[in-house]
């Protein structure tokens, strides 16, 4: 091939098409040194010229496509595929004469720009451009040079480069002085050199089995990794096959994926392979990544091979793939077992998750003592207690479980001999193998089931034959699953317990079923709100007071569960230590004000929160106890009741042929608040009249407001056969001939009480006044002849009473309780005898002074009248009245559980 020159003469060409490189070289134009010559191109040559392609890529097929610049038989693949090699001429005039394409894709300016360039003032760094135009005067004049060059790709971007330059002198037509140019880039020497230092390091150093395996699928190079692995050195590895390292049919299925990664480029990451290292036949597991190798052209050259021993982390992978399982089970069990607070149930449980996720058989025996309830610890030391089979699981059909010499069916009773494996388990707390012979059982494990370092029974996991034995991961696990049964079954106990102690605390602090009042008919409900422990704040209380009157209570302490009934018990007592004072009932909301005040004071902190300056305690230490409270006394008498509320529902009065309503009682505040004095209301009832006292649970609601539930309850007290035709405003009162216990169920279910919301607590009232003619008042003047006045008309009534064996006994205690009220009394004296289940008398007069009962003294004349008071009456004391005081006796009925002291017995036993 030929080019043309600047005069327009041919000049000859040669293509350096050798094997070496894949690509076409620039070599310098004409004669040289080495005797070489060149392909160049100059301004004005067509894009034609295929000499000088050098760097410019081919198919792998090895024939060049038409628009191709270069021409070659096949890529050889040679380090010249990576090093970017260009060449131009200079002429006798030190500018550019030809440039070649390397050369135009080296320094991205192309042959008609190049051409006719200073190539010193157009690379050359303007400080160093003096040092240049010497260096170019020395070449001209015959001298060759080599060195690294700076340059500047003419440009508005200044793009800077290095170059390794060989400057080579050489004669033109004419004699005269040229110059040949080789350049290559310094950089991509560099590089290639870093990455040849770095690709050995890498494969030296690399700790992970490394091989090169080439297109036939042998070996090429190894690592020394991969060679302390399988022994011998790098070298005596090269040539060798799959077959070589793996065993059929691994080798197989490897070196078929090896061929489709050589194949189809795609690689392989993370392949496991098994197999076993020369001389072990331990099972080894290697992951492997596979993928393909290019040479600078592209063309595939082999395969990578990067293999990681992974048979510690499979190992621990079937390990955590086990834990993970018995993790599973052991959340199974604690989400499943336990939920019903039952023994049997809660063993049931436990085996419908095991069976047959664990074991194939599994029984459950626990301490007949535990099931019966009893306070010691059951079993006995020696593990030969009874026992009885509370539940029995089997995966395997027809497969009997003996755990014993017989059979143990489900509910007996039973107990395994001293020297056998299940009685060594219970009295050691270990667990133990049992043996099995003859049998579909294989195995058989005996764990005793420990709470609180307690033994309540023995739960037995059995494999059938065929299944893998139990290991010594599952004996753990066995033991872990019967100690969270042995949790739950021992709260099932204690809740049993303490519900039971919880009841008998509930029940010691409510009146019994039946409480009786006179002139009261009497119904009660209590619904606690927790139905876990049946205890609750709500109380009720029905209190005998003197003179045939009663105290109705109702009352809430805030809050629900034990701790609320215990603050309940202690207002309850308290109420009725008040009760019996006879106070008032304001009095009696006041005192049990400032009581429920000082309940939340622990011990001691009142005391040791004051200061010298008298600041009050410390809220912090206290806690506060806040209830609600409706008192009210009843006279059966009068048939008049007086009310005081401390922040209660009102109470609901229905009287006979009327509509119910609220009775309007100032709520005052509740217990616990203080500092505002509470209101009395007094109201007449009407014989037959019903009054119903009542705690929030009953009407109030998430569901409903509290107006509503109200206006929902007294619309229950009506007559509900009658509800639907008439009006809330003009229903008649419920029925008097209706049973108050009928009402008391129509009532709570009428309402929608949503049990478990609140406590409720329910006491209905019907009023039966006592009778006129069981009722004997008198008013005597202040004289003496007024006690023999006072013995003749006790006398007279006992006698209409047909109460004559009471005669004797009565006019000496009202002579007594009269005399007491002339010689300490003041105004006129008032006796009055009640008839109903006991016999009352009553003496009123206006002093304030109370009696007090003393013990005289031998020689005392006087003093003893109170003592005969006691000795004779079945109980005695005294009241304020708003007029001055009443002092009282009561007497039994003949016929009665209690008899009457004899007088004479009596008076003797004062000397």
């Amino acid at each position: 091939m030929q080019s043309m020159g600047p005069s327009g003469g041919a000049r000859p060409e040669a293509a350096d098409v050798s094997g070496l490189g894949g690509a076409a070289r620039d070599t310098p134009r004409g004669p040289s040194r080495d005797g070489t010559a060149g392909a160049t191109r100059r301004a004005g040559d067509g894009p034609a010229r295929a000499a000088d392609t050098a760097g410019v890529p081919t198919s792998l097929g090895g024939a060049s496509s038409p628009g191709d610049l270069m021409w070659q038989v096949s890529p050889p693949g040679s380090m010249y595929d990576y090093i970017k090699v260009a060449s131009f001429s200079i002429g006798p005039d030190g500018l550019v004469d030809q440039w070649s394409l390397r050369a135009e894709q080296l320094f991205g300016i192309s042959a008609e720009r190049a051409v006719g360039m200073d190539p010193i003032e157009a690379f050359i760094d303007p400080d160093r451009r003096e040092e240049g135009q010497r260096k170019m005067a020395e070449v001209l004049d015959g001298r060759e040079w080599t060195g690294v060059v700076p340059f500047r790709v003419p440009g508005p971007e200044g793009a800077e480069g290095l170059a390794e330059v060989y400057v080579m002198p050489t004669t033109v037509e004419g004699g005269e002085r040229a110059a040949v140019c080789i350049v290559v880039d310094v950089r991509t020497l560099r590089r290639i050199e870093t990455d040849l230092a770095a690709s050995q390091a890498i494969f030296g150093q690399c700790p992970f089995g490394f091989l090169l395996i080439d297109t036939d699928l042998r070996v090429r190079r190894a690592n020394q990794r991969f060679a302390s692995i399988y022994g011998g050195h790098v070298d005596d590895h090269r040539g060798r096959g799959v077959h070589d390292y793996l065993r059929s049919p691994e080798a197989e299925r490897v070196e078929a994926t090896l061929r489709r990664v050589l194949e189809t480029g795609d690689s392989i990451t993370d392949m496991h392979i098994t197999g076993f290292v020369p001389g072990s036949e331990e099972r080894r597991d290697w992951s492997v990544n596979l993928y393909r190798v290019h040479s600078g052209t592209g063309r595939p050259i082999g395969i990578a091979w990067l293999a990681i021993d992974i048979t510690a982390r499979r190992a621990a992978a079937r390990e955590a793939a086990s834990a993970r399982r018995n993790l599973a089970l052991l959340n199974e069990v604690g989400s499943r077992i336990g939920n019903t607070l039952d023994l049997e149930t809660t063993a049931r449980e436990l085996l419908d998750v095991v069976v047959p996720g664990f074991c194939d058989l599994a029984a459950v025996d626990l301490y007949q003592g535990l099931l019966a309830g009893d306070e010691t610890p059951p079993g006995l030391a020696d593990g030969s207690a009874e026992l009885r089979r509370v539940a029995f699981a089997s995966a395997v059909s027809d497969a009997p479980f003996v755990g014993g010499p017989a059979p143990v069916a489900v509910g007996s009773v039973h107990h395994y001999p001293f020297n056998s494996p299940c009685a060594d388990a219970l009295r050691t707390a270990r667990p133990q193998q049992v043996p099995e012979e003859g049998s579909l059982v294989q195995t058989t494990l005996a764990v005793p089931m420990v709470a609180h370092d307690t033994v309540v029974g023995l739960v037995q996991f059995s494999r059938a034959k065929g299944s893998e034995p139990f290991g010594e991961r599952d004996r753990m696990l066995a033991v872990e699953l019967a100690a969270r049964a042995a949790v739950s079954i021992d709260n099932a106990r204690l809740y049993r317990r303490e519900h039971e102690r919880a009841l008998i605390l509930q029940r010691s602090l409510l009146p019994p079923g039946d409480p009786e009042a006179s002139g009261l008919d009497i119904a009660c409900r209590y619904l606690p709100g927790n139905a876990a422990t049946e205890v609750g704040g709500d109380w009720f209380d029905v209190i005998e007071l003197p003179g045939h009157r009663t105290a109705l209570v109702v009352g809430d302490v805030m809050g629900r569960g034990l701790r609320a009934a215990v603050a309940m018990g202690e207002l309850r007592t308290a109420v009725r230590t008040l009760a019996l004072l006879d106070l008032e009932p304001a009095e009696v909301l006041s005192a049990l004000d400032e009581i429920a005040r000082g309940l939340g004071t622990p011990a001691g902190v009142q005391q040791a929160s004051r200061t010298a300056a008298g600041r009050p305690r410390d809220k912090d230490l206290a806690e506060v106890y806040l209830a609600t409270c409706v008192y009210a006394v009843y006279d059966s008498v009068t048939r008049r009741c007086t009310f005081a509320n401390a922040g209660h529902l009102p109470p609901v009065l229905v009287e006979p042929g009327e509509s119910a309503l609220m009775l309007d009682v100032p709520p005052g505040m509740p217990l616990g608040v203080g500092g505002e004095p509470f209101e009395e209301v007094e109201v007449e009832l009407p014989e037959g009249a019903l009054l119903a006292l009542y705690t929030d649970g009953l009407v109030e609601s998430r569901d409903h407001p509290l107006d509503e539930g109200l206006q929902a309850f007294v619309g229950a007290l009506t007559d509900p056969a009658r509800q639907t035709a008439l009006p809330m405003v003009s229903r008649p009162a419920a029925d008097s001939s209706r049973s108050l216990e009928d009402i008391c169920d129509h009532v709570l279910n009428t309402l929608d009480t949503h049990h478990g919301e609140d406590d409720i607590a329910l006491l209905m009232a019907r009023v039966q006044g006592l009778p006129a003619d069981s009722v004997g008042d008198w008013v005597l003047p202040r004289e003496p002849r007024s006690v023999g006045r006072a013995r003749e008309y006790a006398r007279a009534r006992l006698t209409s009473w047909d109460l004559e064996p009471l005669v004797d006994t009565a006019e000496l205690l009202v002579s007594e309780l009269v005399t007491n009220a002339l010689r300490y009394g003041e105004g006129e004296i008032r006796l009055r005898l009640l008839l109903d289940r006991t016999l009352v008398c009553e003496v009123w007069d206006a002093g304030l002074v109370q009696p007090r009962r003393r013990r005289a003294r031998d020689t005392d004349e006087g003093g003893r009248g109170l003592q005969l008071v006691g000795l004779l009456s079945a109980g005695w004391g005294s009241r304020r009245t708003p007029r001055g005081k009443t002092v009282w006796f009561e007497l039994p009925l003949p016929g009665g559980e209690t008899g009457l002291t004899d007088p004479a017995e009596a008076l003797l036993s004062l000397f």
